[in-house]
């Protein structure tokens, strides 16, 4: 593994540990060339996934996106770090065990909002009227009308 502080060719593992419930193996590596030490993470990928997009498009899909798809309507809320790293895993979980290589920008959107009105119903309302593309506060009063009609809300 590359040392990301010099860019020297190799590193040494000094710590391995299973991590987000067993599904990656955290490693803790330390450079011999400078001395910098990092962690990398490992896990499984079981095949390349592409997303197809609105426009009809297709980009890799990166992991890294997911999560601050998530992080974004979690700021400032009663979440941690692991609750959003499980909820991660499972939306990844999902789309591996469902897709035939190719999932929808659509269907990563539905899912992130499942995990999030599980997780936060205020982030779950945030990330809706960006996703849904609120642009009246009618539009508002009308989610949170079908919320408590679903029984998606909590008294």
């Amino acid at each position: 593994m590359r040392c990301p502080f010099c860019a020297h060719e190799d590193s040494q593992v000094k710590d391995s540990r299973p991590a987000d419930d067993g599904s990656a193996i955290r490693r803790r590596r330390e450079c011999p060339s400078c001395g910098g030490r990092f962690t990398t993470f490992e896990r499984v990928q079981l095949r390349e996934l592409l997303v197809l997009k609105n426009n009809g498009t297709k980009e890799t899909f990166d992991r890294e996106k997911l999560i601050r798809s998530l992080r974004t309507p979690l700021r400032k809320r009663p979440v941690t770090s692991d609750q959003i790293e499980r909820a991660v895993n499972g939306i990844v979980r999902q789309i591996e065990t469902s897709a035939d290589g190719e999932v929808t920008s659509r269907k990563i959107g539905e899912l992130v909002m499942q995990a999030l009105a599980n997780l936060d119903q205020v982030a779950y309302v945030r990330y809706a009227s960006v996703y849904r593309d609120f642009s009246e506060p009618s539009d508002f009063r009308d989610f949170l009308g079908n919320m408590q009609k679903e029984g998606t809300t909590k008294s």
